[in-house]
């Protein structure tokens, strides 16, 4: 009947309308909550078959949506750890409790900002219980290759908070020996520079070089004998190599060959040399053949002009920071900066299809398609942003506007209801 489709189509926009007041109350509710996407409720109207002589009302339906691929605007903060992704791709993140109840695979899920903030235990995690996972480096600051379309090799960011040391494994020297020395009726007296390392245990020990001239009958033989002993190994010769110059025009000065007595075999193309100090193997670089950035003998003076060498003593974490490419640096007091961690960016075909969970986090689902892990700024992602959060999608004036449409609509169908019960009224007085 006519009549009581009328009814029952107001009672579906009050319905709907309830609905959507529901989508801005929470939008509202949520205005300044950091990371936060507004919902949106679309009408749909419901049709019915028409006989032609007679209409019968539908009503309306609504389906609600929450735009999780708009993205808010990124305000500025002042801990380093405060994370927010510019443009397209989601954070990954696993909730706290899986972690410390020793779950071996702990669930993924996804966020586009959070403070994150290092706990008790050296978890990069938020206040609302929410640990950052990322791909762990090698020992030596590398990233191993992970598969990109699993989330097996994401763990859990876990920074030691003890002590930790860095051992040497390079040293880079640059001198000058003197030219004159190597001429006949020089002295023939050595020279001497001890270059500090650091062993497995953080402890200082000393790689000593000794330089000593080859004194020629006549003229200048241009060569040196380098020995090179470990304070660690009580002293003993790790080392020892018999350098030639050259003193032509093109090249005067410049190291012509390398004779290896003992010891790691020099490489004339790299200039590198293993020794086998006491804690493990150190590459000395003196310069390849023909090279003026490495040892050099010219002019009269003895002079060390830089060493370079990696490797630290024994130090503590002082701070964490983040790159925009997604790599998580640790800092040490000894002025080591480690590489710990690489956050990828995830990216789905359909974020819209996630599923919404609390503390503005999503799952993937069907609906969303299927995810792929992106390094941050490469491929459709955007990049990572640090000191920074994302703002509340939601624009209050909007969904004030919205609020009143919404009260006016429901207000409409209450009058419609009121209508056709009037309406049933007249036609209940007809009998009477």
């Amino acid at each position: 009947m006519t009549i009581s489709s009328s009814l029952n189509a107001g009672v579906a926009g009050l319905a709907a309308n309830a609905n959507r007041l529901a989508t801005i109350s929470d939008n509202i509710a949520n205005s300044s909550t950091y990371g936060y996407k507004r919902v949106e409720a679309d009408f749909q109207s419901l049709v019915l078959s028409d006989s032609g002589r007679s209409y019968t009302a539908g009503g309306v339906q609504t389906v609600t949506q929450r735009l999780i691929d708009q993205s808010g605007s990124l305000v500025s903060t002042a801990n380093p750890t405060d994370l927010a992704v510019r443009g397209r791709g989601m954070l990954p993140v696993t909730p706290a409790s899986e972690v410390r109840a020793g779950t071996s695979d702990p669930e993924m899920l996804l966020a586009t900002t959070g403070s994150f903030r290092v706990d008790e235990q050296g978890y990069l995690s938020t206040s609302t219980g929410m640990i950052l996972m990322g791909w762990p480096a090698a020992l030596d600051g590398s990233i191993p290759p992970f598969s990109r379309d699993t989330s097996d090799g994401l763990e859990p960011v876990q920074f030691s908070l003890n002590l930790i040391g860095d051992p040497t494994t390079s040293i880079d020297t640059r001198l000058n020996l003197p030219a004159t020395d190597t001429a006949a009726g020089s002295s023939g007296d050595p020279y001497n520079l001890s270059v500090e390392y650091f062993d497995n245990l953080g402890t200082s020990q000393s790689l000593s070089m000794t330089f000593t001239p080859t004194v020629a009958a006549t003229g200048s033989s241009n060569e040196w004998t380098l020995v090179m002993t470990d304070s660690a190994s009580g002293g003993a010769v790790v080392g020892e190599y018999v350098l030639t110059f050259d003193d032509s025009r093109t090249s005067g000065g410049t190291i012509a060959s390398v004779t290896t007595v003992s010891g790691g075999t020099y490489d004339p193309a790299s200039g590198d040399m293993v020794v086998a100090a006491d804690g493990g193997p150190i590459t000395v670089n003196i310069g390849a053949v023909g090279d003026t950035q490495g040892l050099s003998q010219l002019s009269d003076s003895f002079a060390p002009i830089s060493i370079n060498k990696d490797g630290s003593t024994v130090g503590n974490m002082t701070s964490v920071e983040v790159d925009e490419t997604g790599n998580v640096f640790a800092r040490f007091d000894s002025g080591v900066t480690k590489r710990i961690y690489q956050i990828p960016l995830v990216d789905l075909p359909n974020p819209n299809g996630l599923e919404a969970l609390d503390q503005q986090t999503y799952r993937p689902s069907k609906e969303s398609g299927a995810f792929f892990l992106w390094d941050s700024g490469e491929g459709p992602t955007g990049d990572i942003k640090s000191f920074s959060r994302e703002e509340s999608t939601t624009d209050v004036a909007a969904e004030l506007t919205s609020m009143i449409q919404t009260q006016r609509a429901y207000s409409s169908n209450a009058k419609l209801i009121q209508t056709v019960d009037e309406m049933l009224q007249e036609t209940t007085n007809i009998k009477r």
